[in-house]
């Protein structure tokens, strides 16, 4: 399988110094991959053979907009190439479709998953979206992303972001310093997320002046949040009674995004997830939207896809093995 590139400069981005794109794609999919002159050769078998071909023309497709290709691109261009579900001509894995690319301050953010596309167009056309999966699949941060872009293009008047702070019961007393500094470390990744977003002077303007408010779950009761992008984020730890609290805070021209993962529940014993049971409530209500993301959409480390993985895995075969069999009749 040959593959032809003109522009030698892009085609040096492609491969990487010393080849080391190529490898990646080698020891991923166990296929041959080499440089000859302006041609990349690959050989192996199918389906490897035409994922690595998707996976370099995926690449390729993003150095010819004016992006970079590092490490982490030529994990995600692998990850989209194997996935499941068959990628059209429309697919973000082919270039096809710069709808699906979301502009910010500081960069250009696009999904890296068929799940991720799902989700961010699932952003953009429904008001309440249920992001669930494992961590590292983008769930809060493409969530960021669209409420950047919404906030930037007058849609929205502010973002909304909050998350259960220590565990689900917002035990908050024993922590010292005043309110903000004890919450903070529980909120880090929701400002990581916009710190990436937009440049640090306008992200402490913007939370100066509220059109960014970053706040524990404890603080939304009471209010109505309308002309805003919400973002509940760790919903797996929120209660029953903190969930429907929240979801029946959304009021006029407002987005609610909530993300969680349900293998991943922190609360105590006996006491059931707000997320849990949200979803099997409001599952087939029409305006709401589930996104559901698996190992394959993790954006991390390619370990940590094995990770989530290989956990997944054991939780399954110790779910088996408890099953005890029925006792004989006599």
């Amino acid at each position: 399988m040959h593959l032809e590139f003109s522009d030698n400069d892009l085609l040096s981005a492609l491969v990487g110094p010393h080849d080391r794109h190529l490898t990646r794609i080698e020891q991923r999919l166990g296929v041959s991959v080499a440089l000859r002159g302006n041609h990349i050769v690959i050989n192996g078998p199918e389906p490897e053979a035409s994922y690595a071909r998707a996976a370099i023309q995926y690449l390729h497709s993003q150095l010819v907009k004016g992006f970079t290709v590092d490490t982490e691109e030529v994990e995600s261009a692998i990850r989209m190439a194997t996935a499941t579900v068959p990628l059209s001509s429309g697919d973000p894995m082919l270039g096809g479709d710069e709808s699906m690319s979301i502009a910010t301050k500081r960069r250009m953010v696009f999904p890296r998953s068929n799940h991720q596309a799902e989700y961010m167009q699932a952003l953009k056309t429904h008001d309440l979206v249920f992001g669930l999966g494992p961590a590292g699949t983008g769930k809060t941060y493409l969530a960021a992303a669209v409420g950047v872009s919404l906030l930037l293009s007058g849609t929205v008047e502010r973002i909304i972001l909050s998350r259960p702070a220590v565990e689900a019961g917002e035990r908050l007393g024993f922590l010292p310093g005043d309110m903000r500094e004890k919450v903070d470390p529980y909120l880090r990744p929701l400002y990581d997320a916009l710190y990436d977003m937009l440049p640090g002077d306008q992200v402490q303007k913007r939370l100066a002046s509220g059109e960014i408010e970053i706040a524990p779950l404890a603080f939304m009761r009471g209010r109505t949040l309308a002309n805003a992008f919400v973002i509940l984020d760790e919903a797996q730890n929120t209660t029953s009674a903190q969930m429907k609290m929240f979801l029946t805070r959304l009021g006029t021209n407002s987005r609610m995004v909530i993300t969680g993962d349900l293998t991943q529940i922190d609360l105590p014993n006996g006491i059931t997830s707000g997320l849990a049971e949200s979803v099997r409530i409001l599952k087939g209500i029409e305006g709401i939207k589930f996104v559901e993301f698996d190992e394959k959409d993790v954006v991390r480390h390619h370990l940590v896809s094995s990770i989530v993985k290989a956990y997944a895995s054991d939780v399954m075969h110790n779910a088996a093995s408890n099953i005890k069999p029925h006792a004989r009749s006599k």
